[in-house]
């Protein structure tokens, strides 16, 4: 069988569940397992990720208004290697291909491969897809047995950190304008142990205003802008103390301001959530999860603001 992920969620889950081989087509954004990097990239996209994150927000805004495609299939790879099999999604368009925007390609490569199309909400339907993806791909019972493996290490999660007391913790799933995290990031807070707001747990994120947000006192902080990996949420970090109160939040007077690695362990719905998970029980009590995220991965506020204002640094946590 040959299949197409357009999603770097499903090429993790691909790998996952020893398919790899059979892989012939992914994004131009599929980069776990390192493997998937040896594959052909079949997608392109029409936004400058490079740029800071207010344009990049410009981007989307100005290609959402005039209804232009965030992203694109290369129809020449579809013509001369089509696939059996097509995993796509059509949660977000500001995130993968979606149906509606390839369906034209492959009506003009004459290409009729089967469409999985997964759509998750939370961290449930996350593990749902990769059962769905072991059907659709002759591999169900071992992707049972891998769905069990991540249910096992969630309940683990929960039933650690379940008489802990509940921090409140804002997510920032962009950083230029600041947006909280919403689908399955307030789940995933929940389960470590905290309280998110305003987004409730499977409703998309979206643009809430500053003072909303700010009024929530959070104890706790962690920047995890789409798409960006630690280094890069730090990078970003200078905008937030342009906010009004930004310095009077508990978090950021006390330190308590993390950046993670959204890219793999927050934005995509894939194994990599529960990791996630993980990470954030440690970030949020750490006495009743002890284990530690890989080294480098999760870097903490130096210190508070003092005089000079916001001139964050990070560290690596241990």
């Amino acid at each position: 069988m040959k299949i197409w992920s357009l999603l770097p969620s499903s090429t993790e889950i691909l790998f996952a569940l020893g398919l790899g081989d059979q892989v012939t087509g992914v994004t131009h954004g599929c980069d776990t397992p390192p493997e998937a990097a040896s594959k052909p990239r079949v997608t392109f996209s029409e936004i400058d990720s490079s740029l800071p994150s207010a344009e990049i927000d410009r981007q989307v805004v100005e290609h959402a208004r005039s209804g232009r495609q965030l992203y694109h299939i290369i129809e020449q790879r579809l013509r001369e290697d089509p696939p059996d099999l097509i995993i796509t999604q059509d949660l977000c368009p500001v995130c993968a291909v979606s149906p509606s925007d390839f369906a034209g390609h492959m009506e003009a490569a004459g290409c009729s491969a089967e469409v999985v199309c997964l759509n998750p909400q939370l961290l449930e339907g996350v593990i749902e897809d990769v059962i769905t993806v072991g059907r659709a791909t002759g591999r169900a019972s071992r992707a049972e047995e891998y769905a069990s493996s991540l249910r096992r290490r969630l309940d683990a999660v929960s039933a650690a950190t379940a008489d802990a007391p509940k921090k409140r913790v804002m997510t920032l799933e962009w950083l230029d304008p600041p947006m909280p995290g919403g689908h399955w990031v307030p789940q995933m807070v929940e389960i470590a142990g905290g309280a998110s707001e305003p987004i409730r747990p499977g409703e998309p994120s979206r643009k809430v205003p500053w003072d909303e947000m700010a009024a929530f006192e959070p104890e706790v902080v962690v920047l995890m802008p789409c798409g960006f990996d630690q280094h890069r949420a730090v990078r970003e970090a200078d905008a937030l103390g342009q906010l009004p109160g930004w310095l009077d939040l508990p978090a950021v007077r006390s330190g308590e301001v993390y950046a993670v690695d959204a890219n793999h362990r927050f934005s995509r719905p894939a194994p990599g959530l529960i990791d996630g998970v993980e990470i954030l029980a440690h970030i949020l009590h750490p006495d009743a999860w002890p284990t530690p995220p890989p080294a480098g991965e999760v870097l903490r506020l130096d210190s508070p603001p003092g005089e000079s204002g916001w001139e964050p640094s990070f560290s690596p946590i241990s």
